[in-house]
């Protein structure tokens, strides 16, 4: 077990005190009256109750600083600004803002997953624009170069920005957990992608794509963790600071003896790691039913009815709504794997079901086959998996909510386990009533057989239930390891210090005492609660936080990157080099903003 959280009013005066170091890092001091930090350069008070506030005030207001490097930098700019003395940034000059603006468009067009040729045609439009509504400007654009060279290299300036940003950021992270999605195929190639959630001082969060990695060139599980660890290391992260791993459940992720959780796990192993905690369930959540009903089968059938609607029925009115979400998920272009992976979606196939049908009649009219719409086992299987589609669904959204801490969502998996364990009881006694479309496929079955003839068999689909139970129980049994944890991280004031470890007793104990602190536990969120609780007064409990914090707690990152694969799949498969795939993977999933002026005056720092 780990640990748990908070502080008094002592305590709270405490971690609101002004520190020293803070001065040269963030260009502040201590205001002569009251509490907080006296910015230096805008001269405005930030009412600090931690280094938080403190620094997302200069990093909004005065990144431009960032330019003093060395100790030496900092003392003497600080001298300057305490005498009032502004070093100022030195104006754009034409061609950096031209430059500026070169970027902000190739940025735009790798979020759109738009070709490197498409830059051109934006460039057109725009003189166009000019040409018509401000001629006297028009000359503007004669600067601006969108060619496809040109593009592309703008596109990798601001990768490797961001990419000097994250491992600049990485490098203060306390503890970190990483995901690990193998599920990502563009065109003939599968490729892995890491993501990283990290936690600095104050529990700040940080969610990101930390490296892509071809798996057509690291086939084996030792070059893929060689691949992996050469990434962290570049990003300046240990194994000792690792607690977490976030998998897809495939052989090669979590295989007993040869997948790649027990090599990293067995890397991690020293006195000076953590026990890694393991949870492969998050990811891809659907896929987790493709147990004892012959799912592809169903899949396959289904993705070959909606490419003949794209092709042939695109102007049937029954099929608009099928058309629009589709185009909304994968564009015009049909990828197959996309496509499939798309279908898997509960909400998806509950639309095609309603719709089984219209399309029936639509494959007649064409001439297409209609076999699946005769075979009663079939029609049970399709109507089952659309239900348990649909329960998958709902607890895949509820594990897409962000910044929640895996403390909710291990409440999430707990309640879905326990509503499986309902499924499984009203299977056996024959109540479909949580599985509305297998009860209707039934009863239109029912109409059209002889009153002896057996429908459906049930034990099929308990089985189906059961073993999802296993691999609920399988999945997730690391976060049950750590129960108490979560339950101390969540719930410190209600959690009985007996049933806590002995180290973190006394901790505990001071913290429910303190009125000003449960005041804060009940008006701030978990993150606020725990960023102000002072380490020096509550270490172990500190500690645990941060473990915690770090765990991932929702899919989301993931999702994005998968949502601009299924979108871009047509623009993706074209010829890329892994470095180019890997830049617009970052800037569609990153939340750090590009720092511009560094990219237009060429100080991008670089990294290897």
């Amino acid at each position: 077990m780990w640990m748990t959280p908070k502080r008094s009013k002592m305590e709270i005066d405490e971690s609101r005190a002004f520190r020293a170091e803070w001065t040269q890092r963030y260009l502040v001091v201590e205001p002569p009256e009251g509490e907080g930090a006296l910015c230096l350069v805008c001269r405005r008070l930030v009412a600090a109750t931690g280094e938080l506030d403190v620094k997302q005030h200069y990093e909004a207001e005065h990144e431009y600083y960032e330019r003093y490097v060395t100790e030496d930098e900092r003392a003497a700019l600080v001298e300057r600004l305490r005498r009032g003395d502004f070093p100022e940034a030195a104006p754009l000059t034409p061609e950096q803002r031209i430059a500026r603006a070169g970027l902000g468009l190739a940025r735009l067009l790798a979020l759109k997953g738009c070709g490197w040729g498409e830059g051109d045609f934006v460039h057109r439009c725009m003189a166009v624009m000019l040409r018509n509504v401000l001629p006297d400007h028009v000359g503007i654009m004669d600067g601006i170069d969108l060619s496809p060279e040109t593009t592309r290299q703008r596109v990798l300036d601001i990768h490797q920005n961001l990419r000097s940003q994250l491992f600049n950021r990485a490098k203060d992270f306390k503890a970190y957990s990483l995901a690990l999605d193998d599920q990502a195929f563009v065109a003939y190639e599968n490729y892995l992608l890491v993501f990283v959630r990290g936690v600095g001082h104050d529990l700040e969060v940080h969610e990101e794509l930390l490296t892509i990695i071809n798996l057509t060139h690291h086939f084996s599980v030792g070059a893929l963790m060689a691949a992996i660890l050469e990434a962290l290391q570049t990003a300046g992260l240990s194994l000792q600071r690792m607690v977490g791993l976030t998998t897809t459940h495939t052989l090669r992720m979590i295989g007993e003896n040869s997948g790649l959780v027990s090599y990293m796990r067995e890397k991690a192993v020293s006195p000076n790691c953590w026990n890694v905690i393991h949870y492969s369930g998050f990811l891809h959540l659907e896929l987790l039913s493709s147990y004892d009903v012959d799912v592809n089968q169903i899949i396959n059938a289904v993705s070959e009815w909606i490419v003949l609607i794209k092709t042939r029925g695109v102007r049937r009115p029954e099929f608009q709504a099928l058309l629009t979400e589709s185009e909304s998920e994968h564009g015009e272009r049909v990828n197959g794997r996309c496509l499939n992976n798309w279908l898997r979606k509960g909400k998806t196939l509950k639309l095609i079901f309603s719709l089984r049908k219209e399309i029936e009649t639509f494959l007649v009219s064409i001439g297409a086959t209609t076999v699946h719409f005769t075979d009663k086992e079939w029609l049970c299987d399709f109507g089952f998996l659309v239900d348990i589609m649909d329960h998958l669904r709902e607890i895949s959204e509820l594990l897409r909510v962000s910044k929640v801490f895996a403390a909710a969502a291990f409440d999430h998996i707990c309640a879905f386990e326990v509503k499986l364990n309902l499924l499984q009881r009203q299977v056996e006694e024959k109540n479909l009533t949580h599985f509305a479309s297998l009860s209707q496929v039934v009863d239109e079955l029912k109409e059209n057989l002889q009153e002896d003839e057996k429908v459906l068999d049930l034990e099929r689909y308990r089985a189906v239930i059961c073993r999802l139970q296993k691999e609920f129980e399988r999945h997730f049994k690391d976060l049950k390891f750590i129960k108490k944890d979560l339950e101390l991280f969540a719930n410190p004031f209600s959690f009985k210090p007996e049933y806590a470890p002995i180290s973190v007793r006394v901790e505990l104990t001071k913290l429910q005492a303190s009125a000003n602190l449960w005041e804060e536990y009940r008006t701030k969120d978990l993150g606020q609660f725990y960023a102000g609780l002072p380490a020096e007064s509550y270490p172990i409990i500190k500690g645990v936080a941060c473990k915690v914090a770090s765990l991932f707690d929702s899919s989301r990152i993931c999702e994005k990157a998968f949502s601009y694969l299924t979108r871009n799949q047509h623009t993706l498969s074209q010829p890329l080099t892994d470095e180019h795939l890997h830049a617009l993977f970052r800037i569609a999933t990153t939340e750090i903003e590009p720092r511009w002026d560094d990219l237009v005056r060429g100080r991008n720092e670089s990294h290897p």
